[in-house]
This record gives structure tokens, sequence and C-alpha cells, in this order.
């Protein structure tokens, strides 16, 4: 062929996709509607055995792909030909340039790739170099060519080539999606590769890539608009990957609960489960069985949990189901529901059911908040007492029940907004206090929600006792022993406080504060 010949006027269309769906439909129309199709290497051969006819990008270039497809679209006669505006005609035709009106390109599956960990030389053949180029030259030039990279607009932007052609506003739009979609692709790429060369959880600067997953109706509050974005590199169980089976369409608080609920529960070995109110546990246990899980967890403030959001680790059974549906709840999330639980479920159909899979694969994500002129981010808050330099600092050793109440008690105050009191008794909560300014105030708050179930419980404190009130509230409540990180000023303090009353103290070392 002659690649300048009517250049101007002829209609020509480069589609190059790692992804072939809908590519045959997209690109039998684009031939129907006039459109000269031109594509190299799979793409070519995928185009041509639905027997469409192809220029090889070769055919234009005069030169041919190597090094096994790494080279094949990277030269002047391909990028000139999309990145020449109208006043780059004279030159375009000079240097026998042929002219794209239409640039359809998706990526090679390095995300796909890096889920599946695959070794690091695969993983590098999975970095595309040609396709972001030939993206962002494009969408760079959208004002005269069309740059598509969803196979979900192939059908629309057919019919408009076929019509009157695409009007400015598209092309804006489908120019932005191409620049967030090179965006997106090389911040998984950096943040894969961060985490392959041991650069550790922090790095040296912050990028972030997401997928719009859901648009609550609002967020907080009425007044504000919110939206969920999935991880790209999701793949373990998590809100980003569960299925949503009944109810409603989920709130931006929902979200937010159903997140806490899934980090505590998986954080047992055993049947657990918890209710979380506005972020925080109502109740939190664990048994032999889902349903008495459940129902202990219940126990804790059954006021509070009306109307919460319920985190199981196992699959919901009937008799766990039975037992959820005597009152309201806003939603469930589970590993998955057994047949018979959904039916029983199906009689409160706003009820929201979340199935996530199993849950061995957890893995708590780091948390990323935005404050003023930036963003903070941390590890989660994954170390247990496997990992503290525990101290038993009173006269009196723990009793071994005892010792199993703080251990649960420990691990749930983790989860609490500080100030954080949990009361436990066996392997659950009978008091929470929570997100108090003062530590003497959640104190007070958690006796409150425990009554009579404060008499002969253990107590957890996120962070130190900075003066013996706390621990004169809880011993007169009838708190038989302590479990705190210590490191105040006046530890000597309380710990003689913890003397007098009989009590027993184990100091962590660690701090568990969660804002």
């Amino acid at each position: 062929m002659n690649p300048g010949k009517s250049h101007q006027a002829t209609r020509r269309a480069l589609l190059s996709v790692s992804d072939k769906g809908g590519l045959v439909e997209f690109a039998a129309a684009l031939s129907k509607a006039g459109w000269e199709l031109v594509s190299s290497g799979g793409t070519a051969t995928t185009l041509r055995e639905a027997g469409l006819t192809v220029t090889s990008v070769s055919e234009i270039t005069g030169f041919p792909e190597i090094m096994e497809g790494r080279v094949k679209t990277l030269h002047p006669l391909i990028f000139g030909g999309i990145l020449a505006r109208e006043q780059d005609a004279a030159e375009a035709t000079e240097h026998d340039i042929p002219l794209f009106g239409v640039v359809a390109v998706n990526l090679y599956p390095f995300t796909e790739a890096a889920q599946r960990e695959a070794p690091l030389p695969e993983l590098l053949e999975q970095i595309d170099i040609g396709g972001p180029t030939l993206i962002r030259a494009a969408a760079k030039n959208h004002p005269r060519v069309v740059i598509v990279v969803d196979s979900g607009d192939y059908e629309r932007v057919a019919g408009a080539l076929a019509g009157d052609g695409v009007p400015a506003a598209e092309r804006q739009a489908l120019a932005l999606k191409a620049f967030r979609h090179t965006a997106a692709y090389d911040t998984v790429i950096q943040r894969t590769l961060g985490e392959r060369f041991g650069e550790g959880a922090l790095p040296e600067s912050l990028h972030v890539a997401g997928t719009l997953a859901l648009r609550p109706r609002y967020g907080e509050n009425p007044h504000q608009q919110a939206a969920f974005y999935s991880d790209l590199l999701a793949d373990g169980p998590g809100l980003a990957t569960a299925e949503q089976l009944q109810g409603k369409d989920l709130s931006y608080n929902n979200l937010l609960d159903l997140d806490a609920a899934l980090a505590i529960v998986a954080s047992f070995m055993e049947p657990a489960a918890v209710v979380v109110k506005h972020g925080n546990p109502c109740g939190v246990a664990t048994g032999k069985a889902l349903a008495a899980a459940y129902e202990a967890a219940l126990m804790c403030d059954p006021v509070s949990t009306f109307g919460g959001v319920i985190g199981l680790n196992r699959e919901v059974d009937t008799e766990t189901a039975t037992a959820i549906a005597k009152a309201f709840k806003e939603c469930i999330i589970a590993p998955a529901f057994s047949n018979a639980a959904r039916e029983v479920l199906a009689a409160k159909p706003n009820l929201r059911l979340l199935a996530t899979g199993a849950l061995e694969d957890y893995r708590p994500a780091a948390q990323l908040r935005s404050i003023a002129g930036g963003w903070l981010l941390q590890e989660s808050d994954t170390t247990t007492l496997d990992n503290a330099n525990i101290k038993v600092a009173s006269d009196r050793e723990p009793t071994d029940t005892e010792w199993g109440a703080l251990r649960f008690g420990w691990r749930v105050v983790r989860y609490v907004h500080s100030n954080a009191i949990v009361l436990a008794s066996g392997s659950r909560t009978t008091g929470v206090g929570a997100g108090q300014m003062s530590r003497v105030d959640s104190v007070r708050l958690a006796i409150e929600k425990a009554g009579e179930s404060a008499h002969g419980s253990v107590m957890a404190s996120d962070a130190f006792f900075p003066f013996r009130d706390g621990i004169d509230l809880a011993a007169a409540a009838g708190v038989t022993a302590i479990i705190q990180p210590g490191g105040s000023i006046r530890d000597a303090e309380v710990i003689d406080a913890t003397d007098e009353h009989g009590m027993a103290l184990v100091l962590t070392g660690m701090r568990h504060f969660r804002h």
C-alpha cells in the first residue's frame, strides 16, 4: 500500500488489544462503516480468523515485529499518524504518514499476573510499553482521534462512528478514561514491584488506584456525596470481592461497619461473632458453634446491637440465621450462607447479606486517611500478645480462667475506638467503653453496659491508666484482673491500687490506639 495515499480521506483504526472480548464485533462494525483496520500480532490474527480484512502494522512501517513482539508499534509512521493535528497535515503528507482516527487498545494483564504472584521474569514481561504509549498519544490528540480502552464502550462508539461521528464531549470522556486507565496500570506496577523489591509498606511516594464499585445514595449524612472504589489488586476476602446475596444497596456507614466487623471475626480461629455499631463492637464472642457465639455476643449490649452490622467467621447455618432473624439488623457479612439459612433470612428482604468466601487468606489493609493537604498511611495493627513483652506487675498472678479472658479482651480492644475499655468474661465481652475523652469515663461506660456481668470480668485497656481512678471503679464493680500497656509516670500508683484490691495486673508494653 501507499501509506500516504488519501490519508486525510481514509478512515483508519488501529486495534491492539490483549483482552479480545467484543473485539470482532467492534472491528466488524467499523469495517462495515468503511473504516480500514490496522493491527498486529494476536489482534490481527483474531480479526483475520473472523474473516475481516486487516492491514498489518509492519505493512505501514516497512519494519517487522521484532524481539517476540516487544517492538512493533513504536514507529514514527504509527505515532505520527496518531499525534498529527490538522495543522500537521502538510507535514504528514510530506512524510507519507497515514492518519488514524480511532485507536482501540487495552493492556497486557499485569494485574492478573500480580494477583497470582507470577515469578518476576513473567511479571516483567507483562509490563506493556507500546500500549500505554498508544493510549496516551491518542488521548492527547482526542479532538481528532477517538481513543477506546474499555470494551464496554465498543458498541456505543461504533454506532457513533457509523453515524455523525463521536461528539466532543464524548471524546473528552473517553480520553479522560484512557488517562485514568494508564495511570492505574502504572500504579499497580509500581506497587507490585515495590513489594517484590522489598521497599516496605511506606513507599517514597503514594499512588492509589481503584475502580468505582458502588455509589451509595450519600455519605455519612444526606448532604455528603460518597463512592466506594475497590483496590485494583484486591483478590482476598473483603468488601471489594464480597458478593451481595440479598438486601438493599449498601450505604457508606454500612461499608465502614462491615469492614470493622470482618476484621474482628477474621482474627479468631474458633467460631466467632460480632455486632458492630458506628465502627465499634457492641459485643464479641466465640463459641463451640456459631449460633452460640452470636447469642453470647448479643448479651454484651442488647440495646445497642439493635440495627447493628453482624460479622461471622463461619458459614451461616439455619440455627444462626433463625437467631439473627428475631430482631432488626442492617447487614450480615460471613464467608458463606447455607441454602437453608438464606431461606430463613429471605423473610427479611431488606437485610443485606454479603458472602466473602473463606477467610483463611484475609489480610487487613494498610490504613489510608486524608487530612488537610495530604494523606496519612500506616500499617494495619496486627500485633498480638504473642509479640508482646508480657509482665505480671501485681502481687497476684492471674488464674488460668482470668488469663483466657485477658487474652480475649486484649484481642478485642484493638478494634475499639480510643479511649477503649473492654470487659470480658470467658470468651465474650461483657461491656465496652469506646471513644471517650477520658479513660475513666470509658471505664464507667463499660461497667454501665456490663451491669451485673461486670462482677467477675476482666478489663482490657488500649493504653495506660494515667491515674488509679479507673482501677478503683473497676474493683468496685467486681472486676478481678486487668491487662494494659503500662508506661505511665504513675504506674506505681496503679500497681499499688490493683494490689490493694487483690486484683491481678498484666502489663504488655504495647499500645492499641484506634482513632
